[in-house]
């Protein structure tokens, strides 16, 4: 393979299906209330926790990355986060992303993607900008007009989400949307 080969990366929690499928009815609800072709709706196989986007990675860089992943989940053990409510980026009056947060053990997935994230610098990336929120996106919206008058109310079942494991993913973009693929797995076997 050539040297200089690059895939797209990120560093996720995988959710369980029970979750995937709690997050569909959700965005199908949402869906209904807006006109056909308003938002990008994440296919609910899709739907993830991202702990850090890596963005264009060598391919060379992989291995290492695999093993400083591994040391970090070492160092953590699994916890569990249950689905919570429905909020919005930037905020409600302008929102271009809608996300499903996160509750539960929020203190082990902040110390985590800590972790990750100085391992990340470790390894050459920049800084992330933005401080971490731990959520699930669910759309990415192209006019946050036709969104004002939709029911952030929705219910989502506090559904559990155990955190085993974190993993190495591959993000291929396509016209039909992207595909995942999980390059590496790294168990949490911390006490």
């Amino acid at each position: 393979m050539n040297e200089t080969a690059t895939i797209r990366a990120f560093i996720a929690i995988h959710l369980p299906e029970a979750a995937h499928a709690e997050l569909a009815q959700v965005c199908d609800v949402l869906a209904g209330q807006v006109p056909p072709r308003s938002a990008r709706w994440v296919e609910p196989h899709l739907l993830h926790l991202t702990l850090r986007f890596l963005g264009d990675t060598a391919v060379s860089q992989m291995p290492a990355l695999a093993v400083a992943l591994d040391e970090v989940a070492a160092q953590h053990a699994p916890f569990t986060l249950s689905l919570s409510e429905l909020g919005s980026f930037p905020n409600r009056q302008r929102p271009r992303v809608i996300w499903a947060g996160l509750a539960g053990d929020l203190t082990a997935v902040h110390a985590l993607q800590a972790d990750i994230e100085q391992m990340a610098r470790r390894l050459g990336w920049e800084a992330e900008e933005k401080p971490f929120r731990a959520h699930v996106t669910l759309a990415r919206i192209k006019d946050g007009r036709l969104f004002q008058g939709i029911s952030w109310g929705s219910q989502i079942n506090a559904l559990p989400v155990p955190v085993m494991a974190v993993h190495l993913m591959q993000s291929q973009l396509r016209p039909s949307g992207p595909v995942y693929t999980t390059r590496h797995s790294s168990a949490l076997r911390g006490r």
